[in-house]
């Protein structure tokens, strides 16, 4: 029976009529609800009380990231303070540092994420396999979990239900508490990443991945470490520093980059453009721009725009390295922007004591945007009519000469017949004689 304390008033024959001393929704359901009062229902003493629903429990914890991404700060906040008190600094140490934590980063961001997740460039077998392992060095798992992740966030951005780190739920959500308790929109679905189920380098990484992650933190910083003299600093610099640089570098893409900054290409999600974000994460900071323009391989699409991650691919494109390098049309670019801007300018108009002297340039503007989108549109599809004429040009083209071929290849086989025909006539002929 319930020691839940009651409110009570008791009748001879053994009734009790009473209510909990505490309200919630669940102890309502014993009363007949009457706006604007509710009268009390007659309960039994001895009868038990009615289960009341518990509040839905959180989603368990995690054990082994939450462990990872609480113990490695807390050791490199109170090792390095300790070895630079005890060794003094070490410029090979952070020479090392910071070479280690620039391979690991741009693993993540050419090939983590614009060579498997978004398929911005294809890249040679040596590039693809480097940035799997030093992409394991991270220790944000597997391409497969992490491309089929970023995959569902693109596709259901700020969806709270779907996106797995959703800005909306806030910045702790975003940036890593989405990775501490099991949440449904975090659990793992291989469905959207078919093309990466069957690349053989993506494949065996997930499969040898913690062997991988472990061999790829410590190998570098022992080395490291061996090479400066002090293996103990290497590992503190180059592993437990360099392993929680790499990650909140990354994770702030996903909580930062969705708070802080302008939206200069699209308001229908919270990503932003960020120049400071993007000195720290290798150019992954122009985030709205990547948010409508996935495919293409630059997210600092001026030529001005710090993205190292960029330069990096198409350094490598001219090293044979890389290729088919997508990179979405200027017009489209341009476009984008005119549109936020025609927003912001209707907006201000709005808002403005002089609405009726603007309104007629800001409509002629409108109206010359407009007449530029459907002629472009028209010049798009004459192009696109032009090449499948000459596609099928080509194919005319080729069947004709495969019809060729295969006329003199069948003429060439009737004089054969013809000459075998005449040597067997030959042969006949002299059985005759």
């Amino acid at each position: 029976m319930s020691n839940r304390r009651c409110l009570v008033r008791e009748y001879p024959d053994g009734r009790v009529l009473g209510a909990p001393d505490r309200f919630d929704y669940h102890s309502f359901c014993h009363f007949q609800y009457r706006n604007p009062i509710y009268t009390p229902a007659v309960l039994h003493r001895d009868s038990p009380m009615p289960e009341v629903a518990s509040a839905p429990a959180k989603p368990r914890i995690l054990w082994l990231p939450t462990l990872v991404l609480t113990l490695t700060p807390l050791a490199a906040l109170l090792l390095v303070p300790w070895h630079l008190a005890t060794h003094g600094f070490n410029g090979g140490l952070f020479a090392a540092f910071v070479l280690v934590w620039a391979l690991n980063g741009l693993s993540i961001t050419a090939g983590y994420h614009r060579l498997w997740a978004h398929n911005t460039y294809k890249a040679h077998p040596l590039l693809r396999w480097f940035f799997a392992l030093f992409g394991a060095a991270a220790t944000q798992n597997s391409i497969l979990i992490w491309a089929s992740g970023h995959r569902r966030h693109h596709r259901f951005v700020d969806d709270n239900d779907n996106d797995p780190y959703s800005a909306k739920r806030g910045f702790w959500f975003s940036h890593i508490g989405w990775m501490l308790r099991d949440y449904p929109t975090g659990r793992v679905d291989f469905s959207n990443v078919p093309d990466l189920q069957r690349d053989p380098i993506a494949v065996f990484q997930h499969k040898h991945y913690l062997p991988l992650a472990i061999a790829m933190n410590l190998l570098p910083a022992i080395v490291a470490g061996w090479l400066c003299g002090d293996v103990w600093g290497g590992i503190i610099w180059v592993g437990f520093l360099r392993l929680v640089a790499n990650h909140h570098v990354t994770f702030f893409i996903n909580s930062l980059a969705h708070i802080w900054g302008k939206r200069p290409y699209t308001d229908t999600n919270t990503a932003r453009d960020n120049f400071w974000l993007a000195l720290v994460t290798w150019g992954e900071g122009y985030h709205n721009f990547h948010h409508i323009f996935q495919t293409d391989y630059r997210n600092g699409v001026r030529w001005w725009q710090y993205d190292p991650t960029k330069w990096l691919i198409y350094g490598a494109s001219k090293l044979g390295l890389a290729c088919q390098l997508n990179r979405i049309e200027d017009f489209k670019i341009q476009r984008a922007l005119l549109d936020m801007q025609f927003q912001r300018a209707q907006a201000k108009l709005e808002q403005s004591g002089n609405a009726e002297l603007w309104r007629a340039h800001l409509e002629q503007e409108y109206q010359q945007f407009l007449a530029n989108l459907q002629e472009w549109n028209a010049l798009r599809h004459q192009w696109y009519e032009q090449k499948r004429q000459q596609l099928a040009e080509k194919t005319a083209q080729l069947q004709q000469r495969w019809q060729q071929t295969a006329i003199h290849s069948r003429l060439r086989e009737l004089e054969y017949s013809l000459k075998q025909q005449r040597k067997r006539l030959q042969f006949l002929t002299l059985q005759l004689g």
